[in-house]
């Protein structure tokens, strides 16, 4: 399943630094970030599971938001981009 999580963690506070800190390593173990708090996320539904329960974990909802989209692999091919950072392609060959 593809899923993009974007977030926006309240960062007044040292706990909120370590909060986003905390969100985008779990995001980073996931999937591709594609902007500060953007990830596009290929997971299986079982991993999907526990990633979102990892993630909602560590959030303060009174403070913080999440959203995740639920895009079909037609939707993710369709996707435009422009300007810097051209994002990683999880799919395709890797060259080390």
């Amino acid at each position: 399943m593809f899923v993009l999580v974007c977030y926006d963690i309240a960062t007044a506070t040292a706990e909120g630094e370590q909060r986003l800190r905390t969100i985008a390593g779990i995001c980073e173990d996931h999937g591709v970030r594609v902007q500060y708090s953007v990830f596009e996320c290929r997971v299986t539904p079982a991993a999907w599971v526990l990633f979102r329960a990892e993630l909602l974990r560590e959030l303060d909802p009174r403070q913080d938001s999440l959203r995740f989209y639920f895009l079909d692999e037609d939707s993710a091919a369709k996707t435009e981009h422009h300007g810097v950072k051209q994002p990683l392609d999880p799919t395709g060959p890797l060259i080390v």
